[in-house]
């Protein structure tokens, strides 16, 4: 392909000159970074393309198509080439397609602030707020095991922690179980929703005894139930006023969720799982959410999610963007740029980095007392040390073995 023609006279003569995909993996998690480079010697801008399950297809997709269409276009055009991204593979949206997008797109954004001097929040308009508060997952194999995790979490300055407490055979998202807990099943490691539903509200009950009620307790489900069972649990969770309850149906449900949320006593945190921005866009106006949660490289990018800011502002809706250790040091910064830069701000997600992230990735942002600061470095102020990324390679199939696993007693496959 020859270089693009740019759709209008640029201002100035700097051009995109080069577009790759860069992987690595150094907390054993395939992290998907996208480089875009330009005729200024040295002004680069680095985005996250990070879809863990399938990072070869991403890294394809950039490399592959992406690039060659992005050759002799001005950097500043973040709109239209966003949107030419979008356009040009005719079928649109997904995951492999918008991260991939996403990785160009805050890339773009981290020349912009490059060039102007300034990190990307103030190019939003500027903070709101001096730091983020977040929450961290505190998990066990029992309730006691889980609420010690919590208490020390909160004796580091965490004011939010999300609770999940093992289950017998494969456990529940987040925490450990007990091997061959179902014997006479035919696959004695199961997951069984209905000892979810009746030991859940144990949980959250000793919580409120051991931890106070001073601590915002929130709960992931991880899209497991029918929207029926979500309504029951989230009811029997009423008397320990949880913050939030998080992704209860799969989104192939979320039509029903106006319905369950307006049954739910329980604010409702959904959308780790959407692959547009106009689908979270759908169910925030349709009423079905309380915390927006999206994984923004998954939607697109920064230019989709501070749409979909701009609309939870008009709408009384909250942000609680998904940030677990499958988000790269870079889609961090990005969620943070939004956090402080919104009144429509609700929590934020939170990752510990190892050293070996930290050093891969120079500038990397750690939680500091229960709180996430931005930096006052251009553009995102994270870098990526490319030599030192190479003795991480990453690791194919590492989700597929565990998804597999995650079956009913019946030996039905479970949503992972």
């Amino acid at each position: 392909m020859q270089e693009t023609q740019a759709p209008w006279p640029p201002r100035d003569n700097l051009t995109i000159t080069r577009v790759r995909a860069i992987v690595t993996a150094p907390e054993g998690i395939p992290l998907v970074v996208v480089r875009v480079d330009t005729s200024d010697d040295g002004l680069y801008g680095l985005g996250c393309a990070t879809f863990t399950q399938r990072f070869h297809a991403v890294a394809a997709t950039v490399d592959e198509h992406i690039a060659p269409m992005l050759v002799g276009r001005h950097p500043a055009d973040i709109e239209d080439i966003t949107r030419l991204i979008h356009l040009s593979s005719y079928w649109r949206t997904g995951p492999v397609l918008n991260n991939a997008l996403s990785g160009v797109d805050m890339a773009l954004w981290d020349i912009a602030g490059k060039r102007a001097g300034m990190p990307v929040y103030e190019l939003l308009g500027g903070r709101v707020r001096t730091g983020a508060p977040l929450y961290l997952h505190a998990e066990g194999a029992t309730v006691e095991a889980t609420l010690e995790h919590a208490t020390h979490l909160m004796e580091q300055g965490y004011t939010h922690v999300r609770l999940q407490t093992g289950q017998p055979g494969l456990g529940t998202y987040g925490a450990p179980g007990s091997a061959g807990a179902y014997p006479r099943a035919p696959h004695p490691d199961g997951w069984d929703r209905r000892q979810y539903l009746r030991t859940t509200p144990a949980l959250f009950e000793r919580a409120r005894q051991v931890l106070g009620e001073e601590v915002e307790l929130l709960h992931d489900v991880h899209s497991r139930l029918t929207p029926k069972e979500a309504v029951v649990l989230a009811r029997s969770l009423e008397p320990y006023r949880l913050f939030f309850l998080e992704d209860v149906i799969a989104p192939e449900n979320y039509d029903r969720l106006p319905e369950v949320r307006a049954a739910s006593p329980v604010p409702l945190a959904v959308g780790e799982l959407l692959v547009s921005a106009q689908e979270a866009a759908r169910i925030v106006m349709d009423r079905g959410v309380d915390l927006l949660r999206c994984h923004i490289s998954a939607i697109g990018g920064l230019t989709p999610a501070r749409k979909l800011v701009a609309l939870c502002e008009l709408t009384g809706t909250r942000t609680a963007w998904h940030s677990p250790g499958d988000v790269s040091p870079i889609g961090v910064a990005a969620n943070l740029a939004l956090d402080v830069s919104t009144s429509a701000f609700g929590i934020q997600e939170a990752h510990v980095y190892p050293d070996e992230v930290c050093e891969v990735f120079p500038g990397t942002l750690n939680p500091v007392g229960g709180y996430l600061y931005p930096s006052d470095r251009p553009g995102w102020g994270v870098e990526l040390d490319e030599k030192l990324a190479a003795h991480y390679p990453p690791e194919t199939h590492r989700h597929e073995r565990w998804a597999a696993r995650v079956r009913r007693p019946d030996g039905g496959l479970e949503v992972p």
